[in-house]
């Protein structure tokens, strides 16, 4: 995939979790596939039920891992006494949507059920992540009463894949509008409608001529209820890979569903896409102060 067609933040660098002296690595929450692992990491203090907040990488649902560098702005949640946990899934190389969906609402439902064990409170959990990882974010949040992304999943109870808050970073919406909105803005490249752009190869089909209601399916505005849970939603003004509008979209749509109270959205002026903005202590305390009000 060429560069200019991806949505992810770069993926040299891995995240810094040497000195976390309590973690869980690789624990297996399903066995269709070697992705589907996720880890866990623990605050210094003894502690029952911890609340988790769950982060889900980005890269253009191509590329990325759990380990990468993006889960190290929330790995500050750990001093506020909450586990972290970061969760692989099946990239689009492997199995085309809905498989990433149901891949981590699937690792949401077996740390419920498996909550003893792990010594977390199943009531208590937030999802957190950038880019493809915000679209994800905002489809476990939307889509928790979606029987099609939880058929054919492993048996854990009668546990769901409900969580209490979503923090989405310049997630991708609505596929089709994403050149038109970057044209615009006069940002881009504007290559997402191409045959290999990243969410033509997520999808299966080309952007371009995938049906507005399968192409739907992968947008989170599509399952928005007056049931969903808080949303805080950042995304950069000079975004030139998920334009800004993108995070509008599913503003608005929360906001005529369920009410201007259940989202928070920030449009942070001088920020391109996954640009420093994000994980600077100031904007990182909000999104934590965010979190503790409803976790």
């Amino acid at each position: 995939m060429a560069e200019s067609n991806s949505m992810t933040i770069n993926q040299s660098k891995l995240a810094k979790i040497d000195h976390i002296n309590h973690k869980i690595l690789n624990i297996a929450y399903d066995n269709i596939s070697e992705a589907q692992k996720l880890d866990l990491y623990y605050p210094d203090i003894n502690q029952n039920d911890f609340p988790l907040v769950i982060h889900i990488h980005g890269g253009a649902f191509v590329k990325g891992d759990k380990q990468d560098h993006q889960l190290n702005p929330f790995l500050s949640f750990l001093e506020h006494g909450y586990v972290v946990g970061s969760i692989n899934y099946r990239l689009s190389g492997e199995a085309i949507f809905p498989a990433a969906v149901q891949d981590v609402k699937t690792a949401i439902r077996f740390l419920k059920f498996h909550s003893e064990k792990y010594n977390l409170d199943p009531n208590r959990i937030a999802v957190v992540g950038g880019s493809a990882g915000g679209n994800l974010c905002a489809m476990v949040g939307t889509s928790a009463h979606i029987v099609e992304f939880e058929k054919d999943m492993p048996y854990f109870g009668e546990v769901d894949s409900s969580v209490k808050a979503v923090v989405d970073w310049f997630g991708p919406t609505d596929f089709s509008k994403m050149d038109e909105q970057l044209s615009l803005n006069q940002l881009g490249p504007c290559d997402h409608n191409l045959t290999n752009s990243p969410e033509s190869r997520y999808m299966g089909t080309p952007i371009s001529i995938i049906s507005k209601d399968e192409l739907s399916k992968a947008d989170p505005t599509t399952y928005v209820t007056n049931k969903i849970p808080p949303f805080l939603i950042q995304h950069g003004k000079l975004d030139h890979l998920v334009p800004f509008q993108q995070s509008v979209h599913l503003t608005n749509r929360i906001k005529e569903v369920a009410g201007d109270d259940r989202v928070i959205m920030e449009i942070i002026e001088t920020a391109d896409h996954g640009t420093p903005e994000f994980s600077t202590q100031e904007n990182m305390m909000k999104v934590i102060e965010f979190i503790k009000k409803y976790v």
